[in-house]
This record gives C-alpha cells, structure tokens and sequence, in this order.
C-alpha cells in the first residue's frame, strides 16, 4: 500500500512541475508583452494631451463657441465600446470590465435609451454573443498591433452614425494600468465631448478659418482616434500585467503544492523503510 501511495504522490509531484513550467514561461511572455505596451501608451500620450488641450482652447476661448460633439442628445442610441483580453487566464481582468459595462447597459435601459456595442478582443466577443443589443462591430487581436489607421477607421464610422442622428452618446469602457500591480477598469465619456464648452473667459488673439466650430469639428476624428488607440493599447498593457501576476500566483502556488507533496513523499518514504525494518526484524525474531 504504501509503494502505491509513493507513486502516486510522485505522478501528481511531475504533473505540478509541468503545469509550474507552463505557468513561468507565460509569466516571461507576458513580462516581456508588457514592456512593449508600456512603452506604446508612454508614446501616444504627449500627442493626445496636446490634442485634447488645443481643442480645449478652441471651445472656451472662442465666443459663442457650439458644437454638436459637446451637447447631449436627447433621442438616438448609446454606443458602448467594451475593451476587453483576446484569452482569458488573467485572473479577474476581463470579468471587471464586464461587471462595469454590464450596470451601464442596465442603467441606460432602464432610462429608455437604445444601447448598441462595439467589442474589442475575442473576450468582449463571448460575453456578449449572448446579449440581446445589436453588435456594431467586432475586433480581436489588435492589440499587440492596433494604429492610429486602424482607430481612425473605427472613429469615422461612429462619427458618420452620430452625424447621421443614431448616436446620442459613445462611451469606451477599458482598463488602466495604474501599476504592473493594479489594473482598473474605466468607463469614458468620449461623445459628447466632455468639458469644452465656452467658459465665457478672455477671447484669444488667434483667429481659425473658417471658423472655430469647423476647426474643432475637423479635429474630432483624430480626437476620437487618439482615445480609442490610447485605450485599447493601455487595455492590452493590462491584460499583460494581469495575466503575468495571475502566471505568478499560479507558480507559487503550484512550488507550494510540490513542497507539500514532496513532504508527505517523504513521509511516506519513511514509513515504508520503517515497516521493512519491522518486517526483517520480526522475521529474524521468529527464527530465534
């Protein structure tokens, strides 16, 4: 009985060591991933800063500023944009987006309000293929890859909708990466532009043709690009960092699982020889 123990404590022993050499090699992947997306979302930020602070000055220096991208609309169809991992063992990385994106589209709903999804990652996908709401568009596997023609694509396509009267509101739920350590999912306004109406300050010297509006309007793609390219690459910079601490957990637990099971092999070791000795010691026993 105890051999049989043995073995089969060892045969669970080598099937750890396996899983554990799964789990650190994607570790490594994904460390390395996300050093990549790091320095992605590091890049695009002074460019989409001084976007957003440029349009800001348009809209509360320019008197009578009005734009149909900073008003809510009472009638049309909220367009949520759910960001989400293309694979899954990321711990609770996709299933906090979801819980997030979910309570909005109950909200909304609830309020009368039409709510059409775009998904992003094969994630985002599955979870939805079970919702009733109309998929705008789908995308996964962009966001090792994703540029700004990509998310210029997929802004003009809102807009053309929004500018057609379907659209009332466009919101991009995502997760940030405060830290490699902390991941928090996010939702943004991005249609209606938040905080760009006229403060009714100074007016600026500088004069814009044909008109500030047109300016602002013609600038609003490449506003809605950066934030969907900015978004998607801090989504998929998440994603990593999730997936490489989940990785992490699971070989730490899988080092304490083999030190528990090498213990208990080791114990069982001990009992067998000790059995042995008392066999061949009762025998030499018996034959004295």
């Amino acid at each position: 009985m105890a051999g049989s123990n043995m073995k089969a404590i060892k045969r669970r022993i080598k099937s750890v060591e396996s899983t554990m050499q799964i789990t650190k090699a994607m570790e490594l992947v994904s460390s390395s991933k996300l050093r990549h997306a790091k320095e992605r979302a590091e890049q695009t930020v002074p460019y989409f800063n001084l976007l957003y602070q440029t349009m800001s000055e348009i809209a509360s220096e320019a008197a009578g500023f009005h734009s149909v991208y900073t008003e809510l609309r009472e009638t049309g169809a909220a367009l949520l944009i759910v960001m989400a991992g293309d694979r899954g063992l990321a711990g609770g990385f996709n299933l906090n987006v979801f819980r997030m994106a979910d309570a909005r589209i109950r909200e909304l709903e609830a309020k009368g309000r039409e709510v059409i999804l775009m998904t992003i990652g094969k994630k985002a996908a599955e979870h939805y293929a079970k919702f009733p709401n109309r998929v705008l568009a789908h995308f996964e596997g962009i966001g090792d890859s994703v540029t700004t023609y990509t998310t210029l694509n997929m802004a003009e396509k809102i807009l053309r909708l929004f500018q057609e009267g379907h659209l009332a509101l466009v919101e991009i739920f995502f997760t940030n990466l405060v830290s490699p350590l902390l991941q928090e999912a996010r939702r943004m306004t991005a249609i209606p532009v938040p905080n760009m109406e006229n403060a009714g300050g100074v007016r600026s010297l500088t004069h814009y043709e044909p008109s500030p509006e047109a300016v602002f309007d013609n600038l609003i793609p490449k506003y809605l690009s950066g934030i969907l390219f900015c978004t998607i690459v801090d989504t998929y910079a998440s994603e990593q960092a999730a997936r490489r601490m989940a990785m992490e957990n699971a070989s730490d637990n899988a080092q304490e699982m083999i030190d528990d099971l090498s213990l208990r092999y080791n114990r069982a070791r001990q009992a067998a020889i000790t059995q042995e000795l008392t066999e061949i010691v009762g025998g030499a026993n018996a034959q004295n």
